[in-house]
């Protein structure tokens, strides 16, 4: 069961990378998106919370400053300049991009916090290098350089993320974080000029979601309804429920479908193919990335939680900081 929630997971991540295409190009800010998906993610979780672990609402001064630390990086930032470089290139290749961040993590953690690495991370680098530059297509430059760009900077985010998650917020639970930093993330949008330009009337505006398969439109509301649902609460939570069941080295390797999961419902969804040669450049990335999984002793990064652990997670509603318990291996 475990595999089969892991891939749930990843399937959706995947996945939410189109509608998020579709959003955007809707007339949707990135901004704006991220802002209604984390308000959005805060508001289930929070739900949630309020059943099974109310103790989740209560935080120290430290553990608030570093979700709004998270929240701003691992959510505000990464969405809204992935959400850009969606609007700029092919959903897949910007998924690709993005998950470069689980082989900047490795390269954070043996430089600036001496873990040790296994010898396959060197191999990783050169593979993601060269898959890179494939995919790319460097000697054509057929990529547009700005979403490139965008692509690469929800890496360095993501990987803010995963360094600051991994050392400050095992002392409490997934949920938890998905409710403090989606509230952060929104609040910093709302904040800087998030709605600005907004107007209300796009609700309702007809948005197209027949890709290459013909019209079919749905208001606005209804697919961002379903991108808050579908592409960010309920993968966190599939990924959450399978690490119950599996290592988190074999959950963070699944994980990494989400990016093979991008690539096909993009060329079913909307038509976006790759031409032979940017194929073996993915293929050669994705294995990189999954190197770079394995690279950290005892250590793996999942993008649907956004955390680094050590082991399977065991469930108990009644753990919380407050009881010097953690639902997360420190």
């Amino acid at each position: 069961m475990g595999y089969l929630y892991s891939l749930l997971g990843a399937l959706l991540f995947g996945a939410n990378g189109t509608m998020t295409k579709l959003l955007v190009q809707s007339g949707l800010e990135p901004q704006q998106l991220t802002l209604f998906r984390s308000y959005g993610t805060a508001a289930i979780a929070g739900i949630v919370l309020l059943i099974v672990d109310r103790t989740a609402f209560r935080m120290r001064p430290r553990q608030l400053l570093i979700m709004a630390v998270l929240g701003v990086f691992g959510i505000a930032l990464l969405q809204a300049s992935y959400g850009g470089a969606l609007g700029r290139l092919p959903v897949g290749i910007a998924l690709l991009l993005e998950y470069t961040g689980v082989l900047f993590v490795a390269l954070v953690g043996f430089f600036f916090f001496r873990e040790r690495v296994k010898a396959r991370l060197w191999v990783a680098i050169g593979l993601v290098l060269v898959g890179l530059v494939v995919v790319a297509r460097v000697w054509s430059s057929s990529l547009d350089v700005l979403g490139v760009l965008l692509a690469l900077g929800a890496a360095v985010t993501l990987t803010v993320y995963f360094v600051v998650g991994e050392r400050q917020v095992s002392a409490t639970s997934p949920l938890a974080v998905a409710f403090w930093t989606g509230l952060f993330a929104g609040t910093f949008w709302l904040i800087f000029g998030g709605l600005v330009g907004l107007d209300p009337t796009i609700f309702a505006k007809p948005v197209e979601l027949g890709g290459s398969h013909g019209t079919f439109t749905l208001p606005l509301v209804v697919p961002l309804a379903a991108t808050i649902v579908f592409g960010s609460f309920l993968p966190f939570l599939l990924s959450f429920t399978a690490l119950t069941y599996l290592p988190a080295t074999a959950a963070g390797i699944v994980a990494s479908s989400e990016v093979i999961f991008a690539f096909l419902v993009a060329w079913l969804w909307l038509g976006e193919g790759l031409d032979p040669v940017q194929v073996v450049g993915a293929a050669v990335v994705l294995i990189g990335i999954v190197l770079a999984q394995t690279a950290r002793a005892g250590k793996v990064v999942d993008a649907d939680l956004a955390l680094v652990t050590t082991g399977p997670i065991e469930i108990n509603a009644s753990t919380s900081p407050d009881a010097g318990g953690s639902q997360l291996p420190r």
